[in-house]
């Protein structure tokens, strides 16, 4: 499995492009802006996407999402939640034939498996996708933080009970956020004060 990180956007969301490189094929995660930049790093690799996955619906994290599906074929995937039939900063106006995820879903790109989460309380249908040992947490944990719960949406109570399921995973995982830098589970479970404050530490 091959990650690559492209921020994009005045608010640097990250962009991911997980890619089987045994097939070339590839899943897109929050294309947020700058369509261009992830459609030529796409077209340099000669990758084939398979899906557009989005953790949540805020405008930092699908503003592309409708041009990459577009330009390659390849279906948009988020929570319906996170969704709405009018124009809403912090909900996805979603395409006709847009695909709607929810916990425990498992979707298929080339040999790798993406595992749906829900972890809402950034938004009420913010998801963290996991794929073998890595999980992309969207707006739900970053490194030593979390995200923010005062947008449409947001709710503190539930942000913790989401940030207490990651913890409970089994195993270390590498965490790969919505914003900065990547992480891992391990360093996290020392050192987040949110997450920690999640499990009464």
């Amino acid at each position: 499995m091959l990650i690559k990180c492209i921020p994009v956007g005045n608010m640097e969301a990250n962009c991911y492009i997980v890619t089987d490189e045994a097939t070339l094929q590839c899943a897109v995660i929050d294309p947020g802006d700058e369509s261009n930049v992830i459609l030529d790093y796409l077209e340099d690799n000669k990758l084939q996407p398979q899906a557009v996955f989005l953790t949540h619906g805020h405008f930092d994290h699908t503003g592309a999402a409708a041009a990459v599906s577009d330009e390659t074929g390849a279906p948009i995937w988020i929570n319906r939640a996170d969704t709405t039939d009018t124009f809403d900063m912090y909900k996805f106006s979603a395409p006709e034939g847009t695909l709607f995820y929810s916990d425990g879903d498992t979707i298929d790109v080339g040999g790798l498996h993406f595992r749906v989460m829900e972890t809402p309380g950034h938004s009420k249908g913010s998801v963290t996708l996991r794929c073998e040992d890595a999980l992309f947490t969207g707006d739900t944990l970053f490194e030593g933080s979390c995200g923010r719960t005062d947008l449409p949406g947001g709710d503190m109570d539930t942000l913790m009970a989401s940030l207490r399921r990651l913890y409970e995973l089994p195993g270390d995982f590498e965490i790969w956020p919505g914003h900065m830098d990547p992480s891992t589970m391990a360093v996290e479970k020392a050192a987040n004060y949110y997450l920690r404050y999640a499990m009464g530490l």
